[in-house]
């Protein structure tokens, strides 16, 4: 869903996701109805020890003007907590790429993960410790305020415990949430990166069947998204921490295709079959006067006639717009980057000339290394 850049903090684009500019109107109505300025009435009243006054919160158009005010004071606050993970992330010199906020919160999108434990911990706890600074700061304006303040009373009270509700749900240890990631920290001391994050995305798969279990009962569309997410999340971060793991120390030359895997660019569509029989391989890289020029794969051709084989060559089937890699890349770096490309191969530039890596040579890489459970290049 599209994103709306609305400001810079520290060089960090903070931008607005679609979903949170919908449901912000949702939220102030849910936060300004009657009900929900009963409860936090008294709450409130109790915080500031000045009684507010229903007949006035709840007056004309002030419900609206209460809901709007705390739906932005929040996501306002939820953008703080992020910065506190950015904050955190920078102080070790890591690159914070972007924060977005969005229906369920806030995300500070980091260039990468640090492996150390205490490094994570520290950066995990940021956001949750800035949630309780920004309420206590609101519960400390409080008693700043005049008691004849009663709309701007019971927001800035109403963000006092709703930031620190913010605080305490998010460590609750539902991975890839604050917690789940402090959890992982802990459980990283004494455990492979990989296998403490396998236990966390476990637990944190655990919580997202509570909250769909809760979201059903109590028909709350928010748990059951919550539910959606932490499950989605958890389980992508375990696969890409597992596979990482079993590429570590591997640069994309290690990976790549040798250099006789490849076929001539006039060579016939017929001739290309033929070699893939012979070489039980699905893609070649293609030359032209010895230079590597583009890849084909069994993909490129599955759908031609057995007349358009004859005539067709390569050259007409090769994919030539693919990324390029030098040869001492990361092969865990490699593959990212071919992901975000969705290519299904990239030139690899090394001392010895042009070569062809694909997702089928990094599957082959990646199930040998499980096998020899080397970190060492095979």
């Amino acid at each position: 869903m599209r994103n709306f850049h609305i400001t810079t903090v520290w060089g960090i684009p903070i931008r607005v996701n679609v979903s949170l500019l919908i449901f912000l109107p949702v939220l102030a109505w849910i936060i300004g109805s009657g009900a929900q300025i009963s409860v936090y009435a008294g709450i409130v009243s109790s915080l500031s020890g000045v009684p507010l006054d229903l007949t006035v919160l709840t007056a004309g158009q002030t419900p609206w003007i209460i809901g709007s005010a705390a739906a932005v004071g929040l996501f306002a606050s939820v953008a703080l907590h992020e910065l506190g993970h950015a904050w955190a992330a920078m102080r070790y010199g890591l690159k914070v790429e972007s924060i977005t906020l969005w229906i369920l919160g806030g995300l500070a999108s980091l260039e990468a993960m640090p492996k150390e434990w205490n490094r994570e911990l520290v950066i995990a706890l940021a956001g949750p410790a800035v949630s309780i600074l920004t309420g206590l700061a609101c519960y400390a304006a409080l008693f700043a305020l005049p008691a004849s303040a009663q709309v701007t009373l019971f927001v800035v009270g109403w963000l006092a415990v709703t930031n620190l509700f913010l605080a305490v749900f998010n460590m609750l240890p539902a991975f890839p949430m604050d917690g789940g990631r402090v959890l992982r920290a802990l459980l990283a001391r004494k455990r492979p990166y990989a296998t403490a994050t396998r236990i966390a995305a476990r637990i944190g798969t655990a919580f997202a069947v509570v909250f769909a279990v809760v979201g059903v009962l109590y028909f709350s569309p928010m748990l059951l998204l919550l539910a959606l997410f932490v499950y989605g999340a958890a389980s992508s971060e375990s696969r890409t921490v597992a596979l990482a793991a079993l590429l570590e120390g591997l640069t994309v030359d290690d990976v790549a295709s040798p250099l006789d895997a490849t076929i001539e660019a006039d060579a016939t569509v017929e001739d290309l079959v033929d070699r893939m029989f012979a070489d039980r391989r699905t893609e070649f890289a293609v030359t032209r006067g010895g230079d590597v020029v583009g890849v084909v794969t069994v993909g490129d051709f599955r759908e031609l006639s057995k007349a358009e084989r004859e005539a067709d060559t390569v050259a007409d089937l090769m994919d030539t717009d693919l990324p390029r890699f030098a040869s001492e890349t990361a092969a865990f770096d490699a593959l990212v980057e071919l992901d975000t490309a969705r290519a299904t191969a990239a030139f690899v530039d090394g001392p010895e000339g042009t070569r062809v890596v694909s997702r089928e040579d990094f599957a082959s890489a990646m199930e040998m290394q499980r096998l020899v459970g080397s970190g060492e290049p095979f």
